[in-house]
């Protein structure tokens, strides 16, 4: 990292623990109108308290979405507090999908138990639907003119985040055209599957501020465009953390992709580069016995070899770019390119 970065990238930070403070009380006390049994479990997923209610001492996340929500509302020439409706709305969405992901146990939760086995599928799946209709219900009731056209935007999110979800998570055995979504066009089809889950969220919440920050058609679908594209970058870096990630910044396994036997981005273009390093790596994932780290080692090693690590970081660069061509020079601008970047660098 250039020196110059540094200021930057710790004034992103900053604009993250500014999020935070504005837009958590509101979570709570929308959380807090759910049922008891429900918030219960939302509240242990969102990393409020424990699983017998007892207060944990850190939040669980950094509210990069909300942040973006807030920003891109300023940037459009309205007012960040206006637009706190929208952010709470976009991260209940967020931990919907996470809830998703965790009834599959497909994703990673670091030292806790993950949710579904504490409480079970069923009322996890139940806690989640509660948490979109809560979205919904949040941004009816701001009262903002734009609230209407913002469940919509929201509604149409969460139909890709389901179409999105089953190509992109679910550990996979067997060949690469067996992968919905994964045939003669991969890893171009398998980005797509991922356009409809990151970058779809992304896309929101951009499109969101912008829309209760009282930006015009055309505003909307840029700020849409520049979400996208960062979702789509922000995958890319999720996916070689996912693999070469320090754990102790990932909070990860080391090659956890590759221990679930992932179709991540670089893994699918990995097995379809034609290369002798892709036979081997294939030969890796169709083994039905677990890997070793020595295995684990060597695959991450196939996986540079046949192109996905350089490929994959070449995607991330060139799709944040793509993002912040979209902004306009100056004001709030600066401080939501600082945040894309900070983003693209694996904060969670």
């Amino acid at each position: 990292m250039s020196a110059p970065e540094v200021p930057a990238l710790a004034a992103a930070r900053e604009t993250l623990v500014w999020s935070l403070a504005l837009v958590d009380p509101a979570l709570r006390a929308a959380v807090d109108t759910l049922p008891a049994s429900t918030r219960h479990i939302g509240g242990y997923h969102l990393g409020w308290w424990d699983e017998r209610g007892v207060p944990e001492p850190t939040p669980a996340g950094t509210a990069v979405r909300p942040a973006l929500v807030l920003l891109s509302a300023v940037v459009a020439g309205g007012s960040a507090r206006e637009a706190v409706p929208a952010a709470v709305a976009v991260e209940l969405v967020h931990y919907f999908s996470l809830l998703r992901e965790d009834t599959t146990g497909t994703r990673a939760s670091g030292n806790r138990p993950p949710v579904w086995r504490l409480f079970g599928s069923g009322p996890v799946v139940l806690a989640g639907d509660a948490l979109v209709a809560l979205a919904c219900e949040v941004v009816a009731d701001s009262g903002h003119p734009s609230a209407h056209e913002g469940a919509r935007v929201l509604s149409e999110t969460v139909r890709h985040l389901v179409e999105g979800r089953a190509p992109v998570d679910l550990p996979t055995q067997g060949p690469v055209g067996a992968i919905p979504g994964l045939g003669a066009e991969a890893p171009e089809g398998y980005e797509t599957t991922a356009a409809h889950r990151t970058a779809a969220l992304i896309g929101c919440a951009c499109a969101l501020g912008a829309l209760f920050g009282g930006a015009d058609r055309r505003g909307v679908e840029r700020m849409r465009t520049f979400g996208e594209c960062l979702g789509l970058a922000f995958q890319h870096v999720e996916d070689l953390l996912g693999i070469w990630g320090d754990p102790s910044v990932t909070g990860q396994p080391p090659h956890t992709h590759l221990r679930d036997r992932r179709r991540s981005l670089p893994v699918v273009h990995a097995l379809t580069s034609g290369t002798p390093a892709a036979r081997d790596l294939a030969a890796l994932y169709a083994t039905s016995e677990p890997l070793d780290d020595a295995q684990l080692g060597h695959a991450a090693a196939l996986v540079a070899r046949a192109g996905g690590r350089a490929w994959s970081q070449a995607m991330a660069d060139k799709l944040l770019h793509r993002a912040l061509v979209q902004l306009e020079p100056g004001g709030a601008s600066t401080e939501l390119a600082g945040l894309a970047r900070l983003v693209t660098r694996g904060a969670r």
